[in-house]
């Protein structure tokens, strides 16, 4: 078993848990500090479980339901502010890796006037993108095969914390699919305010080991955000960065080591847990129907 990250064989033990009846252990890498799971072990890193199975386990239906809909439309509202603020030149061709719905998709191409492509195993949600004119592909390698013109922009929205290979994944992306001037938008859970512990999470990025697995895919990170968006105002469940590709010569820096993860995880829990506690309705945001997240 390697590190996600970094490569490294050296590894301790970090937790037990249990996540929809699962039993789950995460390692912490010794070299660089990241949290994760063995893609050995892990039915999740299985492609055929995202096609046939997570849906099904995390929401109780193949199908979308109201309350998914509603966070990715949000959250799709709040992407889009940032390139806005960013005053980022509107993307020509769009690829969303792990599109589910196709909602942020469409939302680029409304905002931007973007040709949009996506990429999600899900049966049932690439049905319903491709039922909204959107063109999908089942797969990264199906795309691939057809030798896509380079696109302006490559988001990966709460997908890169449910691969075995990211630094594998990501340098395809810059190699093959992204202009050497294009964008890589990533979002994924914060370790240090988000349970993050469950089945199809394989690593657990923290600030620092989301920016170090960019510079491994050789990324230059040029806007970093921690926030709570669309489901806290006041928790900051979420990292979302922006990077661009190095020039193929740069060389790839070694990831350092990141210290006290465990400290800061138990710290930044505590603060969640006070803040539920003092501000609920600021805490977490309503949901239709007043679900729970």
């Amino acid at each position: 078993m390697t590190c996600l990250v970094c490569g490294s064989d050296q590894y301790d033990l970090f937790t037990q848990v249990e996540s929809f009846g699962f039993p789950l252990e995460y390692f912490q890498c010794t070299d660089c500090g990241l949290i994760y799971q063995s893609p050995q072990a892990s039915q999740a890193s299985d492609p055929a479980f995202y096609a046939e199975t997570y849906r099904e386990i995390y929401q109780s239906s193949e199908e979308p339901t109201v309350k998914d809909l509603w966070v990715q439309e949000h959250r799709a509202l709040s992407l889009i502010k940032i390139l806005h603020t960013l005053r980022i030149d509107p993307p020509g061709r769009i690829l969303d890796i792990g599109a589910s719905t196709g909602t942020l998709l469409e939302a680029f191409k409304d905002a931007f006037s973007s040709t949009v492509v996506g990429v999600e195993p899900g049966e049932a949600y690439r049905r319903y993108a491709q039922g909204r004119g959107i063109n999908m592909y089942a797969a990264l390698d199906e795309l691939l095969a057809d030798n896509p013109p380079r696109f302006d922009l490559v988001s990966l929205v709460h997908v890169l914390e449910h691969l075995p290979d990211p630094v594998g994944m990501l340098s395809t992306i810059r190699r093959e699919l992204l202009n050497e001037s294009g964008i890589l938008l990533l979002e994924v859970p914060n370790f240090y305010a988000h349970d993050s512990f469950e089945l199809a999470h394989l690593a657990c990025y923290t600030p620092h080991s989301l920016q170090a697995v960019l510079q491994q895919a050789g990324y230059h990170v040029f806007f970093f955000h921690r926030h709570g968006f669309p489901r806290s105002s006041l928790l900051n469940l979420y990292l979302t960065a922006l990077a661009q590709p190095l020039p193929a010569d740069v060389p790839q820096p070694q990831p350092t080591r990141e210290r006290m993860v465990r400290l800061k995880r138990r710290a930044g829990m505590l603060y969640r847990q006070a803040v539920q506690k003092l501000f609920p309705r600021q805490a977490w945001l309503p949901l239709p129907n007043d679900e729970a997240d």
